[in-house]
């Protein structure tokens, strides 16, 4: 070969995916090494959507801050909002009503579903598949109408408060949660119709992106993704909050810990779900809202627009004053067992009405640390169906 060839050809590419690309679900930046197809080195960047969600904490009051929590990951935000209540909960002493813990559950494994429904969607746009991503945000409006109905919200739903919930469920919302539950299974057997065996789906995810649960375990993977490598460890089941223990339900696992596990497990965890809804509907103290009798407190002030007046013990164990709040010298910390993984939230009072600090743990921020690893020496194609199937949201990231 002669030395202008040589010199002229060039054994590594060095290329920008996104920060603006699609399939980085948000604005993660991938710094990639290319050998021709092959991955060599990855670099991801992150920090482009910081916004400085913990330390607005410091500068707000405990009730301030709440509004801002559905925040950190806004495809989740109950579990964000339970993370930050049980953790304020535990320093203040507060005990929360059965009733509200109940409906605290509900909420949260409808927001599950709706979570992993936008993921379903987006991993198969990932890899070519358009009409999936219509029949998921199909179910996944029914679910979000629900949401708003009861909270007046389609994202920040803001309905989770220290002590409890912020009111009462709407009348015939418990019938209309049971009836999509009904029909959310039939749909789910539509979808598996359609993926599950599909011939491009399995070349494109089994055996791509395999993660032993040794290295999960190294990064901290938990959630859907620590599962699909066989680890059993749900913190509903581990460790129980909420009244996650008076609902039998089964872990969701695989083996192989591969992009096609990974999908194997959220759609069981899906299924999974409802039968925790359907359980806690069926238990719900004090009954469905037609045929509840409320107790109800008064504070004193007899003016129409009071926002304590009309207090639901049965959904509040004790009558807050948002402006003086004040949880007494201490520190806590919440974990939940969020679509993504374990969120935990990590609260330290110093007898103020303003936090002086909280932190946040996501899952998402493991999951781009191995990625990496992952797809170290794949082909550049399956980029997109290993870094998809781990369901990273962004603003968990970055925060």
């Amino acid at each position: 070969m002669s030395k202008l060839k040589e010199n002229t050809i060039q054994k590594d590419m060095l290329i920008n995916v996104g920060p603006q690309h699609p399939s980085t679900h948000g604005v993660l930046r991938l710094v990639i090494t290319l050998e021709g197809e092959i991955i060599r080195d990855t670099k991801p960047v992150i920090g482009y959507l910081h916004r400085g969600k913990e330390k607005l904490a410091e500068s707000r009051t405990y009730f301030q801050y709440l509004p801002m929590v559905d925040r950190v990951d806004y495809l989740s935000g109950f579990f964000y909002q339970a993370a930050y209540c049980y953790a304020v909960e535990s320093i203040a002493g507060l005990k929360i009503p059965r009733r509200a813990e109940y409906i605290r559950l509900i909420t949260m494994e409808l927001n599950r579903i709706a979570s992993h429904l936008l993921w379903l969607g987006s991993f198969l746009l990932d890899l070519g598949a358009t009409s999936p991503l219509f029949y998921v945000f199909r179910e996944r409006e029914e679910i979000i109408k629900l949401l708003e109905q009861l909270t007046g919200q389609r994202m920040m739903f803001n309905y989770y408060t220290f002590g409890g919930v912020k009111m009462e469920l709407p009348e015939g919302w418990p019938a209309s949660v049971l009836d999509l539950c009904k029909k959310l299974p039939k749909l789910f057997d539509e979808y598996e119709a359609i993926i599950t065996k599909n011939p491009i789906v399995l070349e494109r995810t089994k055996g791509v992106g395999i993660m032993s649960a040794q290295q999960g375990l190294d990064y901290g993977i938990s959630g859907p993704n620590i599962r699909a490598s066989g680890v059993n460890y749900d913190l509903r089941k581990s460790n129980p909050y909420s009244v996650y223990d008076e609902i039998d339900f089964n872990v969701c696992l695989a083996r192989s810990g591969d992009s096609y596990d990974r999908y194997i497990v959220r759609v069981a965890e899906m299924r999974e779900s409802i039968k925790i809804i359907e359980k806690a509907l069926d238990r719900l103290p004090g009954g469905i809202p037609e045929k509840l009798k409320v107790k109800r407190v008064n504070c004193g002030c007899n003016k129409d627009d009071c926002g304590y007046c009309g207090f639901d013990t049965r959904l509040m164990g004790k009558k807050l004053n948002a402006a003086v709040f004040k949880p007494p010298i201490g520190e806590a910390t919440a974990m939940i067992e969020a679509p993504r993984g374990v969120a935990c939230c990590y609260v330290v009072s110093d007898g103020t009405n303003k936090p002086y600090r909280v932190k946040w743990r996501t899952p998402s921020f493991s999951a781009v640390q191995i990625l990496p690893e992952l797809i170290k020496d794949r082909l550049f194609a399956d980029l997109m169906p290993i870094f998809g199937s781990f369901d990273v949201v962004l603003p968990e990231v970055d925060r």
